[in-house]
């Protein structure tokens, strides 16, 4: 387990599936904004799930977000395209809807680079969110991440094109 300031992040549970699934994936609206992939439905217990993990990969790290506090589920969070040559990674994060907007974002992404850069050694994140995505700028923007560029009309979101943010984060400008 990795430990933050108000989260733990920690291996996925099978238990965290159906919640996961349930609050996140089926909430049509926002994830169609969260994933470049089209929604499709997906029965509960499915093996397809977005959420469930085969074991440990050399490409990807898969946690559940836990308010420590509480000792409640309060979303996901990964590191994915992991790449051991170049040592770069792209992260995400997704918080369960009840515990949005009480702080917890810039707390995940902190224990996510410590993941990444002093555990994995890895030189470079990156994050890619919607332009209009102002939660998840401002908490990338406390954990240190710096616009790198706009990709117009790039992403494909619930009936519209938007433009997507790339934002990027160098082992030596984070402060950990």
């Amino acid at each position: 387990m990795l430990q933050g300031t108000r989260i733990t992040l920690r291996a996925r549970h099978d238990a965290d599936l159906p919640v996961l699934l349930a609050e996140l994936y089926d909430d049509v609206a926002t994830r169609a904004r969260a994933d470049t992939r089209p929604w499709r439905p997906i029965p509960p217990g499915s093996a397809d799930s977005p959420y469930a993990v085969a074991g440990p990969s050399d490409e990807a790290a898969c946690f559940s977000v836990v308010e420590t506090a509480s000792g409640q589920l309060a979303g996901e969070a990964l590191l994915w395209g992991i790449d051991a040559h170049n040592r770069s990674a792209h992260l995400g994060l997704a918080l369960l809807p009840g515990h949005r907007g009480r702080g917890l974002a810039p707390d995940v992404l902190r224990v996510l680079c410590h993941y990444a850069f002093p555990v994995l050694g890895l030189r470079r994140l990156q994050l890619e969110t919607l332009a209009d995505n102002t939660p998840m700028l401002r908490a990338a923007a406390t954990a240190g991440f710096t616009v790198e560029g706009r990709l117009r009309q790039a992403a494909w979101a619930y009936g519209e094109f938007v433009d997507q943010l790339v934002l990027g984060l160098l082992a030596e400008e984070w402060q950990g």
